[in-house]
């Protein structure tokens, strides 16, 4: 057990409560990591993949019923409804605390509570928080392990302050109807109760790291946001910097892994984080970044040899997976990988399976848990407790005709405004309805811990405090033409757009001047080695002012819910855009 009072006071606190039959309090050692896996396997909480094929790697099986974050059961329990806002789920906290407490009474039983401090970011960072999860499964534990710097750093670096968020969670039964994700911004802490899943129970990823910390990034003057970090280095080893928002399915994690193309000789590319980024205002007055992470928590259908190599390379060892099908003999599969499948296997749900099946053998949102140092691209600045300096800030949605493939904004006001009308267009195969347009503002929508207007103005604040502010751009790799096929090829050939995007930051790079903000001239773009059908790259960059018009009413509805608090300067910048549309 650790010295700092505010700790053992709390941890005592929470065990009258869940009445486990033991407290074990974590120090990250490997003998620890040993044993506890030793213990999952043998009440079959997680089992071993095959050792020789996959060395260090797990499997675990959720619930049928706990497959996913649940929006729905998820809640910001500020004090006042209006810090909240219109897109959170909202409770009064000392319901929360009593509808939620009634659930977690005695959820221990019969169980062991593990106590996890764990540092979101690196030891000693300026950025770096620390956390403590008290939980009642070894699966959190594991992953856990590789998500966060655990254990007895942590304590080390809280020594006896009584600055950290507090976060508990338990199993409970596993009921939907007893099921809750809840978080009180004021109070630092996190409830999660009858969930096992992922996104619901790492209590470190997106209730800390996400809703939490963007309360307390709003408070402290910085940012915390859901972006991947890359860095790109040019062929005189020059390296430049970009953060980049993205909803989902829309290539994320396989821009942070990207993979330069043959035709760009020299170039690489850096992975510095893959899904979230801490930014603050350095000494230079550039804003600086960390992936506060130690891990990759990636959705493994679709990934292969093709999409996401790096990705594939990162999760071939000490990994675990959630939910993927099992074949024969300790092996994997998943739909999308570039296998065969076995002829014959035990699918996400525990059942046989056989590719005749005609179901998924791994659930759409099954998972991988890798630890981020074994992805072969990942960066030499990765852990720097200074962070990177972000010369671009980058927003991407997914549009059939919207978007050209890159624009720039005018400047950071108009930047605030492309990433609060950020969207993506539903496909088929998501909801049966094609084009239904989705708004999710800077990628935060389920993710933001306060008022969305409020976070907007927050934005716009730090926009006037940082005295060399990156430059902001949209992408949207996911034009078509009149037939609905893609006309930009994507993965590794982003890297041309990303070229043009940071010549731009160093005052290079030719734009023309749009209503919508500076696109690229079309010979800006190096396409050497790209056989692109003649046209398409004018396609690419086209703005239809009448399709623009009809997106900018499509914009009002979404502003609306957000009354009083929606930044004037966010109205006068789409009345700037429809001013300019119009000319």
């Amino acid at each position: 057990m650790y010295s700092n009072k505010a700790v053992a006071q709390w941890v005592e606190e929470m065990a009258k409560l869940t009445k486990p039959d033991k407290i074990v309090w974590l120090d990250g050692s490997d003998e620890e990591r040993i044993r506890l896996t030793e213990e999952a396997v043998s009440t079959g909480e997680i089992k071993y993949l095959n050792q020789e094929k996959y060395p260090g790697c797990l499997y675990h099986r959720t619930a049928k019923n706990d497959v996913a974050r649940v929006e729905h059961l998820t809640f910001i329990c500020s004090r006042k409804e209006e810090d909240a806002g219109p897109t959170n789920n909202w409770m009064v906290p000392a319901e929360a605390y009593e509808r939620a407490g009634k659930i977690f009474d005695g959820s221990m039983r019969g169980r062991t509570m593990y106590v996890i401090p764990y540092i979101m970011g690196v030891k000693g960072s300026p950025f770096s928080k620390v956390g403590i999860e008290l939980t009642d499964s070894i699966y959190v534990v594991l992953n856990m392990r590789i998500m966060t710097t655990m254990g007895k750093e942590a304590m080390e670096q809280l020594g006896d302050s009584d600055y950290f968020v507090k976060g508990l969670h338990s199993k409970a039964d596993l009921n939907v109807d007893r099921r809750y994700i809840m978080h009180f911004p004021e109070d630092y802490t996190i409830w999660s109760v009858g969930s096992g899943y992922g996104g619901n129970v790492l209590l470190g990823k997106k209730c800390f790291s996400l809703r939490i910390a963007s309360h307390m990034a709003r408070e402290e003057g910085w940012l915390a946001e859901h972006m991947l970090i890359l860095g790109i280095e040019d062929p005189q080893g020059k390296v430049s910097y970009v953060a980049a928002a993205f909803p989902s399915a829309c290539g994320k994690t396989n821009l942070a892994m990207l993979i330069p193309p043959l035709a760009l000789k020299g170039y690489k590319a850096w992975t510095v984080g893959d899904d979230i980024a801490w930014m603050r205002i350095g000494e230079d007055g550039r804003l600086w970044a960390i992936n506060p992470e130690a891990g990759f928590f990636g959705v493994v259908p679709g990934t292969n040899s093709k999409t996401n190599p790096n990705a594939l390379i990162a999760a071939s060892k000490n990994t675990i997976y959630t939910n993927v099908l099992e074949g024969p003999d300790g092996t994997i599969w998943w739909e999308g990988l570039d296998q065969d499948p076995p002829a014959q296997g035990i699918d996400w749900k525990g059942d046989p399976w056989t590719p005749e099946s005609g179901t998924p053998g791994a659930h759409p949102n099954s998972r991988f848990t890798a630890p981020a140092e074994q992805c072969p691209s990942i960066s030499p600045e990765w852990r720097n407790p200074k962070g990177v300096p972000i010369s671009a800030l980058i927003f991407g949605g997914r549009r059939a005709r919207v978007a050209p493939l890159v624009y720039q904004s005018f400047n950071w006001q108009h930047g605030v405004f492309v990433g609060a009308t950020m969207a993506s267009e539903t496909t088929a195969a998501a909801t049966g309805e094609v084009g239904v347009v989705r708004r999710d503002p800077m990628a935060m929508l389920p993710f933001c811990g306060y008022h969305m207007g409020d976070y907007w103005q927050h934005w716009l604040d730090m926009g006037k405090k940082i005295p060399n502010p990156p430059k902001i751009f949209h992408v949207n790799w996911f034009r078509t033409d009149e037939n609905g096929k893609f006309l930009w090829p994507g993965f590794g050939e982003n890297l041309r757009v990303l070229n043009w995007i940071i010549s731009r930051c160093e005052g290079n790079g030719e734009a023309t001047e749009s209503p919508i903000g500076y696109i690229p001239k079309a010979d800006a773009l190096n396409l050497e080695g790209l056989d692109l059908p003649a046209g398409t790259i004018e396609s690419l960059l086209d703005v239809d002012r009448e399709v623009w018009k009809d997106e900018l009413a499509g914009q009002l509805p979404f502003f609306e819910k957000f009354g009083d608090k929606l930044p004037k300067e966010i109205k006068d910048e789409h009345q700037a855009t429809l001013d300019r549309l119009n000319r």
